[in-house]
């Protein structure tokens, strides 16, 4: 097939003149910056402390987000930003970023997936859009359907609202950046050693040392191993481990360098779900009336094989360089490599009238389900990118300005392989299915069929944040992104689309986009007092086609080239509040995001064009840190209204909101602890209901319905070495749908009430 090529066309030498505007934007203020700061000396490192910063430190409150892109402190960052310390995730016992991220309202892993095919991994749905591929770890992409572990985890930033600014392409409404542990100039020994429910087991290290204190050389090493079912479910399992070493040199210096690896292995049995029959709003795909008031299933029902697998494998390598020229000019690179291949076989199911039967109405032991649908995945993705970013201080115009520049060269490719003989699951018993019933025909063979798909990406960016006295605060940024996509796809013929063509064919397919797209951000912010702020910012995120790695020549298909970047805008007012000596943090916001450019069929002449345009306004309320004395508090709300205020409703049950997204979320946690050294904690979440995706299924329920989940916490601490630490979640047993798939025939429980036991040591 002969390649498409895009309308659209990127400027001759277009590298060239990024490297070019960003030299001509950055050097002469560099140049400016440096020529009027003192030169830096070489000195022993001494730490000054202001006791207004000392008094503000607490384990849940941070007081800025980790990319040098964001220059303020949280409280004059005119953006909702939430960045959740590893303090609060160890105390609640979390493992996962999915777990992790239950601490900011409204963002979870509440889609299972399309039809027969089941997501897995950090399918992340934030403000009303899917943001799996808006994942970054320490400011770089990280893609790929995987479950990452927090263990190597310093804090994550939630950024809110569109991001094109900051990354480039991403979700309409936000990003997630993982904020990894660096060798520092400490020495010292941490570890846990975790027992629970579902046959839980696990264990992590956290080893620092200084290895020269003069040359401010240091190592760090954490590690983990983790051999776990999963509370509530049979087979699944969660077996993992991984080392992450990092090594840095010049700590005390104005040239540091931090060599960084990860590597993860995983070797898990993943769940397809379990049927919706007998839940609220499931009703009879058929004549057959009595399946409308059936039981539900078990939860703990594994309707998979044994057999099935997922297995991952990711490794990371990160050199980071920065250097300051001055105290008011700081450059910093960061390159990586990373490479995460991902090999599963999952079973799940349809449950149409087909595939369910019931052979004797009135003995439901007799009632059968197929389990039809053997998924193989064989992807890998790697990524090669190198980053830079200077920060430059100084005074225009009796002005201060903070600029921030960068200039970024990624390549991203991704393949996949499809296969053959995925075999046959035997037909089994609905309400006691055998998961380990034999299968026939497994013989797993590529057959030629697959993807690849490479992206190159060119950015160049430029901030500006301005102080206009002690009150005003303003930022202007923008952002240039260049793309070439190549796609390439080899697919079997069919007789309707390849008449001339032998069925099975071999036939391949390549499309190419090249495209330029620019973002831009703008913000004013005042201050009342030196504690508060209040802000409002406007910003745009775009998402060209085949930037999600997959380009399509039909009509009907948003990722067809000749088809214009996906457009978002966000609006947004707020206001931040730091109480009792800036240890307690209090913020607001309101906000609109409009996503247009979306595709959508002419009901006359039956064409596709881009009038679609969906909608978000909601609101969202925090706070976070010390109430008193010993007593912490991180607590979120989000009211999320949202439509499809141009174009085809995309709900089953017809309600013109999106999918997959609560109306109403809340969480929370506090700690507190008492003189003899116990520490008791607890929170609640509430995630509203939620409508699932539309495809024709018959008779499943349109909904998840809402739910309110309390876990709890008790520490004490046995010696200066050892704490124990009791976690019991889900006190309520509440049974709830934690996830749902597209069609409704398939749902992930929530996990029951269960409990775990840490023992975290510190050397």
């Amino acid at each position: 097939m002969a390649p498409i090529k895009s309308r659209k066309h990127a400027q001759s030498r277009f590298n060239q003149h990024m490297s070019a505007a960003l030299a001509a934007l950055l050097v002469p203020v560099a140049a400016h910056a440096a020529a009027d700061a003192p030169q830096a000396k070489t000195l022993p490192e001494v730490q000054v402390v202001s006791k207004t910063s000392e008094e503000s430190t607490n384990d849940f409150k941070a007081e800025r987000a980790a990319s040098p892109k964001y220059t303020e402190i949280l409280l004059n960052t005119a953006q909702t930003v939430t960045v959740i310390k590893k303090e609060l995730i160890m105390q609640q016992g979390a493992v996962t970023l999915t777990e992790a991220l239950r601490n900011t309202p409204g963002v979870g892993t509440f889609f299972l997936g399309e039809n027969g095919n089941t997501t897995t991994g950090d399918t992340i749905y934030m403000r009303g859009f899917d943001s799996s591929s808006s994942i970054f770890v320490d400011g770089v992409r990280d893609i790929g359907s995987i479950s990452r572990d927090v263990f190597n985890v310093e804090q994550l930033d939630v950024l809110k609202g569109p991001a094109g600014t900051d990354t480039g392409r991403a979700s309409p409404t936000g990003s997630v950046n993982m904020v990894t542990k660096q060798a520092v100039m400490e020495s010292g020994t941490t570890g846990t050693v975790v027992a629970g429910s579902g046959k839980q087991k696990r264990a992590t290290v956290d080893y620092a040392t200084v290895m020269s204190a003069e040359k401010g050389v240091a190592f760090r090493l954490n590690a983990l191993a983790q051999d776990s079912g999963t509370p509530g479910r049979d087979v699944v399992k969660n077996k993992r481990w991984a080392l992450a070493p990092s090594l840095a040199f010049g700590l005390n210096s104005p040239t540091r360098v931090y060599l960084n690896y990860l590597h993860v292995d995983q070797d898990n049995v993943p769940t397809g779900g379990v049927p919706t029959i007998g839940l609220p709003g499931y009703k009879s795909p058929d004549a057959r009336t009595f399946l409308t008031t059936a039981a539900p299933v078990n939860p703990e029902n594994f309707y998979g094989s044994a057999s099935d697998y997922d297995k991952v494998k990711a490794d990371m390598f990160t050199v980071k360089v920065e250097h300051d020229f001055s105290p008011a000019v700081k450059l910093q690179n960061t390159t990586r490599y990373g490479k995460t291949s991902q090999d599963y076989l999952l079973t799940a199911f349809m449950g149409t009238s087909a595939n369910l039967k019931t052979p004797n109405a009135g003995d439901p032991s007799t009632w059968t389900i197929t389990r039809g649908n053997r998924t193989v995945k064989d992807q890998s993705n790697t990524i090669l990118t190198n980053q830079s970013v200077a920060t430059v201080n100084l005074d225009l115009g009796g002005l201060k300005h903070t600029f921030v520049g960068g200039l970024e060269l990624t390549s991203e490719e991704q393949t996949n392989y499809s296969y053959t003989g995925a075999g046959t699951m035997a037909v089994d018993s609905l309400y006691a299915p055998n998961p380990y019933s034999p299968i026939t025909g497994l013989n797993l063979v590529r057959n030629g069929v697959g993807t690849n798909a490479k992206v190159d990406t060119q950015s160049v960016y430029l901030f500006d944040t301005i102080k206009l006295g002690e009150q005003w605060i303003f930022n202007v940024g923008g952002r240039m992104d260049h793309f070439n996509v190549n796609y390439n796809a080899t697919s079997l013929s069919t007789a309707a689309a390849n008449p001339t063509l032998p069925v099975g064919t071999l036939v391949p397919t390549n499309l190419k986009l090249s495209d330029t797209v620019g973002n831009g951000k703008i913000s004013a912010l005042y201050k009342p007092t030196k504690d508060s702020s209040v802000y409002a910012m406007i910003a745009t995120s775009k998402a060209p086609p085949g930037t999600n790695f997959s380009l399509s020549s039909s009509a009907n298909s948003a990722s067809n080239p000749k088809y214009d970047p996906q457009q978002s805008t966000t609006t947004e007012i707020g206001t931040k509040w730091d109480f009792l000596k800036q240890k307690l943090s209090v913020t607001a916001a309101v906000y609109k995001t409009t996503v247009k450019n979306e595709l959508e069929q002419d009901p006359v002449d039956l064409l596709y064009y881009q009038t679609g345009r969906k909608q978000v306004k909601g609101i969202e309320l925090g706070v976070t840190g010390e109430v008193a004395r010993n007593w912490l508090v991180s607590a979120g709300y989000a009211r999320m209204d949202t439509e499809v205020s141009h174009g085809k409703v995309v709900t089953a049950s017809g309600i013109n909101n999106l999918n997959y997204t609560p109306k109403d979320a809340f969480t929370s946690w506090t700690s507190y602890t008492l003189p003899m050294g116990l520490k008791v904690g607890g929170g609640a979440r509430y995630v509203g209901k939620l409508l699932r995706g539309t495809d024709g299924a018959v008779g499943t329920p349109a909904f998840a319905d809402a739910y309110w989940v309390v876990d709890a916490m008790a520490s004490y601490s046995v010696s200066k070495n050892v704490d124990l630490q009791l976690n019991l979640y889900n006190l309520a047993d509440k049974e709830y749908i934690a996830q749902i798939n597209k069609s409704g025939y398939r749902y992930t429980p929530g996990a029951p009430r269960s409990a775990s036991l840490t023992a975290n040591f510190r050397f």
